[in-house]
């Protein structure tokens, strides 16, 4: 009995509000470590910071924020699908994150149910939401807020990092000597004028004082 009344007493020191320019940074950071790329790659293959910035863009009024004691504690990233010869709305849960120390208290329930209430007025008819298929945590989440017939992803990935053939270059002597062509993948260790291209941050994360 104490602990309901402690867990009612948390809820009522929580908030779900629509998100602000000032939580884009917070959602992508709390994004990162949710979205680990060694438990769920697919999820961390495709969370960036400009995954956050067109959401916030093209559907602020589906971006939600939760906070627990003033801090930012779950999120969630939607809109709205509308086909060509088709009454039906459909709503689109895309991403959604809750802080771990903030599922227990039940905010990932409220999150999803206040997205809910949105759709509803929104006049969606139909509410989908997808996952990595080993994300069993999430899917067990989903199916208890009334999901069913789930289908599985197929993920397939290509590395387009190649090696040119080794070719020669004709010098001033009209002599030739082979250099190596190796093309370098692009991403953080790219080089330009002799030194190492830094992976751009628009989101740094400050330190706390």
């Amino acid at each position: 009995m104490e602990d309901d009344t402690q867990k009612n007493h948390t809820l009522c020191d929580t908030k779900i509000r629509e998100m602000e320019i000032d939580d884009l940074a917070p959602v992508f950071h709390l994004g990162e470590k949710l979205f680990d790329s060694d438990i769920l790659p697919s999820l961390y293959r495709t969370w960036d910071e400009y995954e956050v910035i067109d959401f916030f863009s093209t559907n602020p009024e589906f971006c939600l924020v939760a906070e627990h004691n003033g801090e930012l504690a779950g999120f969630v990233l939607g809109n709205i699908i509308e086909k060509n010869n088709s009454p039906w709305k459909y709503g689109y849960l895309v991403w959604m994150g809750v802080a771990p120390q903030a599922k227990p208290l039940g905010l990932g329930i409220k999150l999803f149910k206040y997205f809910k209430s949105l759709m509803k007025k929104n006049g969606v008819h139909m509410l989908i939401v997808d996952t990595d298929a080993e994300n069993t945590e999430a899917i067990k989440f989903f199916q208890k807020m009334g999901f069913t017939n789930p289908k599985s992803h197929v993920y397939m990935s290509s590395n387009l990092s190649r090696t040119r053939k080794r070719t020669s270059l004709k010098t001033a002597d009209n002599t030739t000597k082979p250099i190596n062509q190796e093309k370098k993948p692009r991403g953080s260790k790219q080089e330009v004028n002799g030194r190492p291209r830094k992976k751009r941050n628009l989101f740094p994360e400050r330190k706390k004082s």
